[in-house]
């Protein structure tokens, strides 16, 4: 497992969101969240085993918008090193389009949905993102 500097891997996590967000090609609003870091489960504490994770929206956009913007994304991804492992739905009520992928060399991966407001009622229209990098060792 590789040891890391976990400001490294936030500024990494980060730097990716933003190349994910330009993929999408989307004038709406974006959440403004930051990286985090926790730990990854099966490990015990005094292993200091991480992940980064940053989750975040798009919102204010019509339906159809995002639509395109998810249909962006299942042709930038792969042009960008990435590998869609998962192009379909979950496992909400609603039946949200999904697309998890990773990385070349799986540093990061990336969960995207489209909640469309039509099937959660009084929830805006969004598109939820979460890169979330590999376990690392911290220095």
């Amino acid at each position: 497992m590789e040891v890391r500097e976990s400001e490294t891997v936030q500024d990494e996590v980060e730097k990716t969101s933003s190349r994910i967000l330009e993929m999408m090609a989307l004038k709406g609003k974006v959440t403004n969240t930051g990286a985090m870091v926790s730990r990854c489960s099966g490990y015990e504490s005094e292993e200091e085993v991480y992940r980064a994770r940053q989750p975040w929206s798009v919102y204010d956009l019509p339906v159809p918008e995002l639509e395109k913007a998810m249909d962006r994304l299942r042709s930038e991804l792969p042009k960008a090193g990435w590998k869609i492992v998962k192009d379909g739905v979950d496992n909400s009520v609603g039946k949200s389009p999904q697309i998890v992928a990773e990385s070349k060399g799986r540093k990061f991966a990336v969960d995207i949905r489209l909640m469309d407001e039509r099937k959660y009622g009084d929830d805006p229209s969004l598109i939820m993102v979460a890169v979330e990098s590999a376990c690392y060792k911290a220095k």
